[in-house]
């Protein structure tokens, strides 16, 4: 997404498909885009098309998931699977490949999700669609849509400062083997300790702007949490990133967390949070802390 949408200006468009490459060779197999990641800038697709470009030549080898954004689906008349078909099929053309592995449906946006989750089991019976998920959902909403066509993921904003998913979201997943990708794991960059009060984010197309934990007075709040990961990170080596990365990949067996960055250097940085692995004991430290802190902003199922 930072790449087309969300952090302020576009990179180019080579550095873009350079840092997605070099992610794809340093191991990464995961990647997650959407038709509206760039709808501010450069209109419908250019994110899609950028993952296209990176990521031909390796198709086979990679996961690619994409998102439908339902606009004004929810009022118009007409076939609901020829509505999604017509959104999935733009997709593919921009991604450059014949078929996705997950396609969620962004937000629910007044849609009926049982129709939606009927279209997208035809589209996985036509060998267009692998698989389908939602995201920003709660567990009703997911129930719903479970009982028409099984779910592959759920893909909800989820990290140290927002942890909703963690009461009824992930244990429903994990009891009907459903993946969870929590988006913002490291909640827009407070918890990778370079986010101080006197950060100014740029003012064009810059979600920081709005994060709650991101205000002045918030992120002043929370840096007890911010000086808490630093201290573990540092006897364990890692940078505090990679450390709230680490936790929610040992806490949960079907979390895969998708950080967003447009910096080669943190993108590998976040990769290799796979690298760290915590005992028992010590994420029991990291646990008890994290109960023991107040967290100061949210987002939840109701944010952006």
């Amino acid at each position: 997404m930072a790449f087309s949408h969300g952090y302020g200006k576009m990179l180019d468009e080579k550095y873009s498909i350079e840092a997605i490459r070099n992610a794809y060779e340093h191991g990464c197999t995961f990647f997650d885009t959407a038709e509206v990641y760039s709808l501010n800038l450069a209109g419908i697709g250019h994110n899609e098309l950028i993952v296209g470009k990176a990521l031909k030549e390796v198709r086979e080898n990679v996961v690619i998931a994409t998102k439908l954004m339902p606009r004004g689906m929810s009022i118009l008349g007409g076939s609901m699977y020829k509505k999604v078909k017509e959104h999935l099929m733009a997709s593919l053309d921009r991604l450059q490949t014949d078929y996705v592995d997950i396609y969620y449906l962004h937000r629910t946006n007044g849609v009926s999700v049982e129709k939606v989750a009927e279209a997208m089991g035809r589209l996985i019976d036509e060998g267009l669609i692998r698989g389908w998920g939602m995201s920003q959902v709660d567990v009703d909403v997911i129930d719903r849509a479970q009982k028409i066509t099984p779910l592959t993921a759920i893909q909800n904003i989820y990290s140290m400062v927002e942890r909703d998913s963690e009461s009824e979201i992930i244990p429903y997943c994990m009891e009907n083997d459903i993946g969870f990708v929590p988006f913002s794991p490291i909640a827009s960059g407070l918890l990778s300790g370079k986010i101080t009060t006197e950060t100014k984010f740029e003012k064009n197309d810059d979600v920081r702007n709005w994060v709650p934990q991101l205000s002045r007075s918030n992120i002043a709040g929370n840096q007890p949490i911010v000086e808490m990961l630093k201290e573990f990170a540092e006897k364990k080596n890692a940078t505090p990133a990679q450390i709230s990365l680490a936790w929610m990949i040992h806490k949960y067996p079907n979390v895969v967390p998708i950080p967003g960055s447009k910096n080669k250097e943190r993108i590998i940085e976040n990769l290799d949070a796979s690298k760290v692995e915590l005992t028992e004991e010590e994420f029991g430290t990291l646990e008890d802390s994290l109960n023991g802190l107040t967290v100061y902003g949210h987002r939840g199922l109701g944010g952006f």
